[in-house]
């Protein structure tokens, strides 16, 4: 049954039910038809029958007063000549008529035991059949001969004689009518006998008929409740399997229980399962290729992989520092583990940050924030976070660069360099019609990475454009280091150093921030002994402090060969 359709499920339903309503019917009607058989043969036999022997009855009493009347007409003085002829009429009539009643009555008695469609006393009525017959050609032809015999008497004037004859008549009428009150009794108990059945037959037909339509309402509702469970029960599964893909769940697939529709559709739906598993698998492979957000940003919309923009984006350049001279003493497999675990450890704060790594170019992290990925006002925010969680890694990696080597410490100091620059840029996927890359162009990507070397000028990790400072200014700490000339740029950019996050400076560092912004518009100003004095304040607050010691040593070379008169400060990057 399971295996055939929905629409043939449901027809055999209605087929089903419309069976059993016709089962009910046909038996109600059946059980009805013989209640009217009883209740016909009640009407038209027991009850006629019994009429005819009453009224025979009631006939025999009035033939024999009229032959007591006519008798005293006759016999009174002088005789009532007028009134013997009609009472003597009267009474002859009436014989004909008790015959006729007493044998209707005995007809419709044989046509009861005769019909074997109702279920009668065949033996009791046969039994009441012939007791009429008897008292019909016996009694009554007694009492015709002894009735003739009187009128005779009458007629001969032997009043004597018609008085003997007429007790014997009188005797014969007793008997007649005892014998008739006899059987009128028993076939009045037959007529209550089949009143009785025609009640309980029909109390029966009601409980028949009731058991019958409770019993096809039961085993209609079961065959219903069967097949729909055998519709329902997939549909459910079904839309369970639905729920667990919607959330993201493809480890589940749905038992197949039927050769339906719906078992078709459960059968599709395991398929798109497999296909999504094995979607979400190249997925996750070419996500260590591709950065996960692209991949889904290009799947989710597809415009993004035609359509160029020039969006409002964050850019990050990230380089490792002395990378050539840890490669030159590294076998290639200890070289390919030490860069899979420090691009893991730099890469894991820009995922963290919402950030897209574009590309790895060596050692380098090539990394950007913004549309659609990243609201436009909080991707600066979100990328020097990211750049100050790399900075705080380095630690750790420096822990682990001599296990992974297998040796107790490394010739180097590890350390990294981080440009960050915010601008406009031109966003979409470039390339060829053999390779695409969904990938970040312009002055802001060429400012940060030129930002990122500048780093080993000023002793810093991390230097920000101006743009981004300004935009991530409400939630981290900046000191601005200088004004750069960058190739390709006409104006200055002032840059920053990331120093923590708002609020989050010590004592130390308020200080060093606070006299390293006085020095810096001393130096400007060209009052290179009030910027040695704050620098230095600044290098007591915080030794060793790089953009202080970089200035520091340009303002000796400033005071050897002074600037030009309109000099401002900036200061061209090598290679301008």
């Amino acid at each position: 049954m399971f295996s055939r359709s929905i629409r043939q499920k449901i027809v055999g339903i209605a087929v089903g039910l419309i069976v059993l309503m016709i089962v009910t019917s046909v038996l109600s009607i059946f059980m009805a038809s013989r209640v009217g058989l009883l209740l016909d043969e009640l009407t038209n036999k027991y009850l006629p029958a019994y009429a005819h022997l009453s009224q025979a009855n009631v006939l025999s009493l009035e033939r024999a007063l009229a032959l007591r009347r006519l008798m005293i007409a006759k016999m009174q003085t002088p005789p009532d000549q007028a009134g013997y002829a009609a009472r003597l009429k009267n009474f002859q009539e009436l014989g004909p008529e008790v015959e006729k009643h007493t044998e209707a009555a005995r007809k419709l008695i044989i046509s009861i035991i005769e019909d074997p469609r109702t279920p009668s006393d065949n033996a009791a009525l046969a039994r009441i059949e012939t007791r009429v017959d008897l008292a019909t050609h016996d009694v009554i032809a007694r009492m015709s001969v002894e009735s003739s015999q009187l009128i005779g008497a009458l007629d001969g004037q032997n009043f004597d004689g018609a008085r003997q004859r007429m007790a014997l008549i009188d005797a014969l009428r007793d008997e007649f009518i005892g014998k008739i009150d006899t059987i009128r009794n028993d076939m009045g108990a037959q007529v209550l006998a089949s009143a009785h059945k025609v009640i309980a037959d029909q109390k029966k037909t009601i409980v028949v008929s009731v058991v019958v339509t409770a019993l096809a309402a039961i085993i209609g509702l079961i065959f219903a409740m069967l097949v729909s469970s055998g519709i329902t029960r997939p549909v459910r599964l079904l839309l369970e399997g639905t729920r667990h893909v919607e959330a993201g769940n493809l480890d589940r697939s749905i038992s197949i229980t039927t050769q339906d529709e719906i078992g078709q559709l459960s059968l599709a739906f395991n398929r798109m399962i497999e296909q999504l598993r094995h979607n979400e698998k190249i997925r996750q492979t070419f996500g260590k290729y591709i950065d996960p957000q692209v991949v889904k940003g290009l799947i989710d919309q597809p415009t993004l992989a035609t359509e160029g923009k020039r969006r409002i984006m964050t850019v990050m350049f990230c380089d490792m520092k002395g990378f050539s001279a840890l490669s030159e003493g590294m076998t290639p497999q200890g070289l390919v583990k030490v860069m899979n675990r420090y691009l893991s450890i730099m890469s894991e704060p820009i995922h963290n940050h919402q950030g897209i790594i574009d590309k790895y170019i060596g050692d380098a992290i090539m990394a950007y924030w913004g549309p659609p990925f990243v609201d436009e006002a909080d991707q600066a925010r979100l990328a020097c976070l990211a750049a100050r969680d790399m900075v705080a890694n380095l630690g750790a990696l420096r822990q682990e660069l001599p296990e992974l080597l297998g040796v107790r410490n490394i010739p180097m100091h590890l350390d990294i360099r981080i440009g960050i620059a915010t601008g406009e840029a031109l966003v979409g996927s470039i390339g060829s019609e053999f390779m695409m890359s969904y990938t970040v162009m312009g002055d802001t990507v060429n400012l940060a990475a030129r930002l990122e070397p500048a780093n080993k000028i000023y002793g810093s990790h991390v230097l920000v454009s101006e743009a981004t400072a300004r935009a991530a200014e409400a939630a981290i700490e900046l000191r601005e280091i200088d004004r750069l000339f960058v190739a390709g740029s006409s104006q200055p950019q002032a840059v920053f150093e990331i120093m923590g996050v708002k609020g989050g400076l010590s004592e130390q560092q308020s200080v060093l921030q606070s006299r390293y912004a006085e020095g810096l518009a001393a130096y400007r100003g060209g009052r290179f002994d009030d910027a040695r004095g704050s620098f230095n304040a600044a290098l007591a607050a915080v030794p060793a402090d790089g953009p202080s010691l970089a200035l520091l040593k340009r303002i000796e070379s400033l005071q050897a060969n002074p600037p030009p008169s309109d000099w401002d400060g900036a200061w061209p990057l090598a290679g301008r």
